[in-house]
């Protein structure tokens, strides 16, 4: 299963963007977490058999709340099983 993995870096933490986050990739069936780092980043992994529901994922982080400033990304091999797409601790 093809699997992303996405630091957002900018004024993310705070202002709703890790409920954001979450509620695109719900509506969108993807699986996984996002979660506050100490850096003030915000990190997520995500699933989907189809890798195109995955860009459309990281195309949306753009335009998430706050002022992400850039999004740095790649596939990576599968992290974890997850049922749904859930907001974790920060890390």
């Amino acid at each position: 299963m093809p699997t992303m993995s996405a630091v957002v870096s900018g004024d993310v933490q705070g202002v709703g963007f890790r409920a954001y986050v979450m509620k695109t990739a719900r509506g969108l069936g993807v699986t996984g977490e996002v979660w506050n780092r100490i850096d003030g980043a915000v990190e997520l992994v995500a699933h989907h058999r189809d890798a195109v529901q995955l860009e459309n994922l990281l195309r949306s982080l753009a335009g998430g709340p706050g002022s992400p400033e850039t999004v740095e990304h790649g596939f990576v091999p599968t992290i974890g099983n997850y049922d749904s797409f859930s907001i974790a601790p920060t890390v």
